[in-house]
């Protein structure tokens, strides 16, 4: 079983607000116009105080019956299939688009392990809308992405942009200043552990923490 997607329940109170439902209004959309047939004023109640969280199909009909797209109601997804959630694409929609067999990529969803090649990959990631945060976390790319920023800053990073930026499909000249900004950092760390005369409390440790936190000292100097 699926945690429920991520829910902003003040959101789905404030569109409820201002289209002047009440929760029994919305209930009743969510019944006749969106096969829930389960939905009373109760659960839309327990779901805007964050008592209860609604399931994808119900966070769907909600959105609908709001008239909203389903991301104005969630708050950030974490997995595939809440991506595809919040942009409201039935699954069979990303199948296809990708082309996967609906039952391969209702595994990968099912599984949180997504298999596709690179140009799913790249079609994923443009049907979706993915940041590319989400999409190499989602695609499983951040090891290599570790593995590319730890000899960029090892080395000389300028040998790496390319590499980097297909991966993660942003324009080369975003990364330079992130890349040397890290490149000085790190290198500074090293000079500090191996300088015996600088009186430095730098160690070795240092340097390992720095490498293994790499991926989030990149996505902080990325620009948006």
């Amino acid at each position: 079983m699926h945690p429920p997607p991520p829910f902003n329940a003040r959101a789905a109170r404030a569109l409820r607000e201002k289209l002047g439902m009440a929760p029994g209004h919305v209930a009743y959309a969510m019944r006749s116009s969106f096969g829930t047939a389960h939905v009373t004023a109760d659960h839309i109640a327990a779901w805007e105080r964050g008592t209860a969280l609604p399931e994808p199909h119900e966070l769907a009909a909600l959105a609908g019956a709001l008239w909203c797209h389903p991301s104005e109601i969630m708050g950030h997804p974490r997995t595939l299939r809440e991506h595809r959630v919040s942009c409201g694409i039935p699954a069979e929609d990303v199948a296809r688009a990708t082309g996967l067999s609906l039952d391969a990529y209702v595994r990968m969803e099912e599984t949180g392990r997504w298999t596709g090649d690179q140009r799913q990959s790249a079609k994923l990631g443009s049907l979706l809308g993915l940041p590319p945060r989400d999409h190499i976390a989602i695609t499983g790319l951040e090891e290599e992405l570790a593995r590319l920023l730890t000899e960029a800053v090892s080395t000389r990073w300028q040998a790496h942009v390319r590499a980097i930026a297909k991966l993660i499909s942003v324009d080369r000249k975003l990364l330079h200043e992130p890349l040397d900004s890290m490149y000085h950092e790190y290198q500074a760390l090293m000079a500090a552990t191996l300088s015996r005369a600088s009186g430095s409390t730098a160690s070795g440790e240092d340097g390992r923490r720095y490498v293994e936190e790499i991926v989030d000292h990149f996505w902080t100097r990325l620009p948006d």
